[in-house]
């Protein structure tokens, strides 16, 4: 029993150090794809550009998440939990927009420059003010902050979402309403 429970944990650091492995390229922190074998797009919602399918490759410099120093995984962390707290009801394609919204706001210039800087900028996520982002972690919220990182936007460009059944400033109804996603608005 012992000896198969030693064998198990050995797995596990192997499978962890290849995944862990298989996100470093060329001294940079890569986003795991989206999905498998689908074509990679111009650049990537963490500001990336990729090269054509298959090619593995990196061009361009700098992620935008990396413009302030965070690095791949304290941005996957934070965003995962920002989406556990905004949107742990919601469908996977609601998470994933969670997470888009606020990488689009990374890129804006009337927004903090960092994940971290939008995300703790006050008053700008219900969840970071009531401490919902500290919920517990599910695998869903976990990939769909990967999915925004690999550049799914579901939200073309979004700066802003709002539940409508709870109490919001009258403000945030002057801004351009772009889609409805699960119980949230997007708008820019």
């Amino acid at each position: 029993m012992r000896q198969s429970g030693f064998r198990g944990l050995l797995l596990a650091g192997i499978v962890a150090g290849l995944l862990v492995a298989g996100h470093w390229y060329a001294g940079q922190v890569r986003p795991p794809s989206f999905a498998p074998g689908q074509p990679l797009v111009a650049e990537d919602a963490a500001g990336m550009t990729l090269a054509g399918e298959g090619s593995g490759g990196l061009i361009g410099t700098r992620p935008a998440y990396a413009q302030g120093y965070e690095s791949y995984w304290d941005v996957l962390y934070l965003l995962a939990r920002v989406i556990e707290g905004e949107a742990a009801d919601e469908p996977f394609i609601g998470k994933v927009a969670v997470g888009a919204v606020i990488l689009n706001r990374v890129r804006d210039s009337r927004f903090p420059k960092t994940v971290a800087g939008v995300i703790f900028q006050p008053w700008a996520f219900e969840s970071v003010s009531n401490g919902q982002m500290w919920r517990p972690l599910t695998e869903e919220s976990i990939r769909a902050a990967q999915a925004a990182l690999a550049g799914w936007d579901p939200t073309y460009g979004a700066l802003f979402f709002w539940n409508p059944a709870k109490v919001v400033n009258p403000w945030i109804w002057t801004r351009t309403i772009i889609t409805w996603i699960g119980r949230h608005v997007f708008a820019r």
